[in-house]
């Protein structure tokens, strides 16, 4: 797989963010950006899926958003206040003062389309990935030529809440002066709940996995403050409803984070969006979804008119 990797600059000139990023394929081809979920390293896009889309005659761009893998962190910055009142206001559709949005990550991921001087390319975000892609497909549609959302929202008021497995994860983290093991036991056990039963890899892969991404980076802090940039977002309807770009919204039938009913709902709010149900799959990219999904999204790029097709 033929590989380039390096860094664009984003952010206030002054205390600029550092973007790492690989670009695979042949420069000359199609572009598609894979844009990654909360705390997920640009790794989360699985070098056999970038595959399969190499295979199809496509140039594929993953990278580590700010605070994450190896891009710069922003160390020191944390929101005000306590983070159930941000979760409440989420929950209505309201916003809340936060070090940085979901619309500075778009702007992040526009950027870095400029440091590689691709005019236009297929984009394709999964999980918080795709609330980025919605936004820089409704402010900057002349840089999208096709948009592709993957177990993602619209974060529209009163949404569907994860399912109470997923819930309460967040309340029995183990203590920041817990044994390694303990540490690395909750991360696996993070990831088997939101696979969900379906195509779940071993315990022993999912272990390889968490150890191989701790080794790459181990910062927590980044996808906590992640996490704010959804809730200080709020409702992401007034960019959804400006796409133009064609549309899929895929989504897994067993998906216990983003409930199945709220990618139905953000393909309606989309002008000719396609909604696809990928059977089984769970809020994860494992080896058995990557062709229905790479299916999919190929189906997608050829829609798109004056953009890049394959």
């Amino acid at each position: 797989m033929q590989t380039r990797s390096g860094t664009a600059v984003s952010g206030d000139p002054s205390d600029p963010i550092e973007l790492f990023y690989e670009d695979l394929g042949d420069p000359a081809a199609p572009a598609v950006l894979l844009i990654m979920g909360v705390g997920a390293q640009l790794p989360m896009w699985p070098n056999g899926f970038c595959e399969l889309l190499l295979q199809r005659g496509f140039r594929v761009i993953r990278y580590d958003h700010r605070d994450i893998g190896l891009s710069t962190k922003l160390s020191g910055k944390k929101a005000d206040g306590s983070v159930y009142a941000r979760v409440a206001r989420y929950a209505v559709g309201r916003r809340s003062p936060v070090p940085y949005t979901l619309v500075d990550m778009a702007e992040d991921a526009r950027v870095l389309l400029d440091h590689l001087q691709i005019t236009k390319a297929h984009v394709v975000g999964a999980s918080m990935g795709g609330m980025i892609a919605q936004i820089l497909a409704g402010t900057h549609p002349e840089r999208v030529g096709s948009l592709a959302l993957l177990m993602t929202s619209s974060g529209k008021p009163l949404s569907a809440l994860p399912r109470w497995r997923v819930i309460k994860l967040a309340f029995d983290p183990p203590a920041q002066d817990a044994p390694t093991e303990d540490k690395l036991a909750y991360e696996v056990r993070n990831i088997a709940v939101i696979n969900g039963p379906n195509f779940l890899p071993s315990d022993d892969q999912l272990r390889h996995r968490v150890e191989e991404l701790s080794a790459r980076s181990n910062y927590p802090q980044g996808g906590l403050r992640q996490f704010d940039a959804i809730l200080g977002t709020g409702s992401l309807l007034k960019f959804t409803r400006r796409i133009v770009a064609p549309t899929v919204v895929i989504h897994g039938s067993e998906d216990p984070l983003v409930r199945i009913r709220n990618g139905r709902n953000l393909a309606r709010v989309i002008p000719g969006a396609r909604f696809v149900v990928v059977d089984g799959m769970g809020h994860d990219l494992p080896t058995q979804v990557w062709r229905p999904v790479v299916g999919a999204l190929a189906e997608n790029f050829g829609a798109a008119r004056g953009g890049p097709t394959a």
